[in-house]
């Protein structure tokens, strides 16, 4: 659930501490199958490659 907004879009707190971590990091991320995996508030773990195209989408 979105706990305001951040960076410039609503997200949760989890998905804002993700996001900020990537970058400062400059981490990169591969997706285990097509690039196409389901992000949502029970999945965004299994894949850290199209959580974080989710967020650069927004």
């Amino acid at each position: 659930r979105a706990s305001g907004k951040h960076y410039g879009v609503y997200s949760c707190e989890g998905c804002k501490g993700f996001f900020k971590r990537t970058v400062r990091k400059d981490l990169t991320y591969a997706c285990r199958e097509e690039r196409g995996c389901t992000i949502d508030k029970r999945q965004r773990n299994r894949c850290q490659y199209c959580r974080y195209q989710k967020c650069l989408r927004w």
